[in-house]
């Protein structure tokens, strides 16, 4: 079953709940290799990049037992490997992530160089530039990086960009670090505080998350606990960008209103209708959707995860939109498929200029990465007529069965 089927024209309507956050579920997987003991994980989502990332732990020497589907305990006690094969590396993007907390942990990590979507360069000197602060030897064989430390210790750092998995993984291993250590030009985004109330509860002592500075005083250990993932800010902004590509009302919950304002706001501009509740956002759609110009930037600004959804509304959307791209250099592989819908869109390096159709055309597309899958989804969706989308294990990677979510709001969407 690779397939998504969609009958597009109907509006969504009803209320949904998002699930937990891929983007928070991952770093803090890797950094519970940090505990000595058993933690358990809330709000787990039940994706493909999760899966992986609790087969690494388990070929780390960790037992992983599945409460239920969003339920995760992972009893570290028995960690006895640093080694992370290529076979599972090469998958996720994220496996980079259990490169701080096993130097810290064990001293010493060896790991493939990592897979994931192909969006772009993501290299990884800054993660390398950080272990080197701390202390830590690195080398580079046949594709892999292998890293070793009798003992971290505090070092002041500034990246040069404020990466956000660069900042996950120096901060998770500067916990088990001798003395303090400070991330200068750190990232902001809400997972990395996520992270460090998770890193907290175990122990770990650290101040300034979500702020463009981090200070961390080591501790010689940290014990379990429990934890609940953040609610996905991604998800709630691609139902949302669903129910307004389609004209309906959608009340989102389950979420933090404040996380989503950079989506919000564009949604305000675009002429749709918003109200937001504690924990919850609602659609009011079916109005003329207003062209405007979308800049992708590190938070607060516009999320490079919701680019490619917000470029398939914008193909239905009144006038020329400019859509830049300052993140990835290599994200926009879903416009060719959205052309083959009716869409009007020419790209300049990273820039895509959209001029606004009446309607898009259903069509047969493919899914080249995860969030370009996304952005198929919402077009047909929106789209008179069917269109089929293969390929869709990408978007099975970061949306947790995202056509059930989808069928009811009112969808006519099937997976065959």
């Amino acid at each position: 079953m690779n397939t998504f089927v969609i009958q597009g024209g109907k509006p969504l309507c009803g209320t949904v709940a998002v699930t937990g956050s891929k983007n928070a579920a991952l770093p803090i997987l890797a950094s519970s290799l940090l505990s000595g003991d058993k933690v358990l994980l809330k709000e787990i989502p039940a994706l493909t990049d999760v899966k992986i990332m609790c087969e690494i732990l388990s070929v780390l020497g960790c037992r992983m037992d599945q409460k239920n589907v969003n339920e995760v305990i992972v009893d570290t006690r028995k960690l006895n490997h640093c080694i992370v094969p290529y076979e599972l590396a090469g998958l996720l993007r994220g496996s980079i992530l259990v490169m701080g907390p096993l130097l810290a942990r064990l001293g010493q990590v060896q790991i493939a160089m990592p897979g994931g979507c192909p969006i772009g360069a993501r290299p990884v000197d800054l993660h390398i530039k950080g272990f080197a602060a701390l202390g830590a030897s690195i080398t580079t064989a046949e594709g892999c990086i292998i890293a070793t430390a009798k003992k971290l210790h505090g070092a002041k750092i500034y990246l040069d960009f404020p990466s956000v998995g660069a900042t996950e993984n120096i901060m998770s291993a500067a916990v088990l670090a001798q003395g303090d250590t400070i991330i200068e030009n750190a990232a902001v985004e809400p997972e990395v505080v996520d992270l460090a109330n998770f890193l907290c509860s175990m122990g770990a002592k650290i101040s300034g998350a979500g702020t463009d500075t981090i200070k961390i005083t080591g501790v010689t250990s940290l014990h379990g606990t429990q934890y609940t993932i953040m609610p996905d800010r991604i998800e709630a902004g691609t139902l949302l960008v669903a129910a307004a590509a389609t004209g309906g009302c959608v009340t989102v919950t389950n979420i933090l209103p404040e996380y989503s304002k950079p989506m919000t706001a564009k949604l305000l501009e675009m002429n749709v209708p918003i109200t937001m509740g504690e924990n919850t956002i609602s659609i009011h759609g079916g109005g003329a959707l207003q062209a405007v110009d979308v800049k992708t930037l590190p938070f607060p600004g516009f999320p490079t995860d919701m680019q490619a959804p917000m470029t398939a509304l914008l193909s239905i959307a009144r006038g020329i939109a400019l859509v830049t791209e300052t993140i990835f250099e290599n994200r926009f592989m879903h416009v060719a498929e959205l052309c083959r819908m009716g869409a009007s869109i020419k790209v300049a390096g990273r820039c895509a200029m959209i001029e606004g159709c009446n309607h898009l055309t259903g069509a047969k597309v493919t899914a080249t990465d995860l969030r370009a899958g996304a952005a198929l989804v919402i077009a047909g969706l929106a789209a008179r007529g069917d269109t089929e989308i293969s390929d869709i294990h990408h978007i099975d990677r970061g949306y947790a069965a995202l056509e059930k979510k989808l069928q009811q709001l009112g969808a006519d969407i099937r997976r065959k």
